[in-house]
């Protein structure tokens, strides 16, 4: 079997924009209250009568040539073999060039530690075999996350029967989160 390699599924269209992902992030991750590793951006469309209001969850896109990496003096901000980017606490120095490097604006800066920080796709309950605190706390099965190497996982069939989209992907930073159609 091959390398795990972890990634997020998203239909947006069934988001109601109730913000459990990212109470269940705050609260696992214990972010303090003014900053996010997750968010929910609106858009609202029409006019008076008929309006539409959508909701898309956006995040760390765990890219796998991800730009913050790479400008990183540090080596703070690296790449798991699984996929997962992360930010070393010990060895971040917060310059703040991955927050500018990031189209997906994913990062921000901890005043009362002096770092970047940013979404880690709870990278120690995966490591448990648990699902991310937004994955698991969502009532309304938005996110998926899983192994997109196992052919098996339900990254995999949801990728397999449906058409999706990546933002930015001129980038070339790969992004990693698949948002279905």
């Amino acid at each position: 079997m091959s390398q795990k390699r972890y990634i997020l599924v998203i239909d947006s269209r069934k988001c109601i924009n109730c913000k459990a992902c990212i109470v269940a992030c705050r609260a696992e991750n214990r972010v303090p209250l003014g900053h996010s590793r997750d968010r929910i951006n609106e858009e609202r469309r029409g006019s008076f009568p008929v309006l539409l209001a959508t909701f898309e969850p956006e995040q760390c896109h765990h890219c796998e040539n991800p730009s913050c990496v790479r400008v990183c003096p540090t080596g703070a901000s690296h790449r798991r073999d699984d996929g997962i980017v992360l930010v070393t606490d010990d060895t971040c120095i917060g310059c703040r060039y991955c927050m500018v490097s990031c189209p997906y604006n994913a990062r921000f800066f901890r005043e009362d530690r002096g770092v970047v920080e940013k979404c880690s796709l709870c990278s120690h309950r995966l490591d448990r075999g648990e699902l991310p605190a937004c994955v698991q706390t969502c009532p309304s099965k938005v996110r998926a996350c899983g192994d997109i190497a196992d052919p098996e996982s339900e990254v995999s069939r949801l990728l397999d029967k449906r058409e999706y989209r990546v933002k930015n992907p001129q980038t070339g930073n790969a992004p990693q989160i698949y948002y279905l159609l």
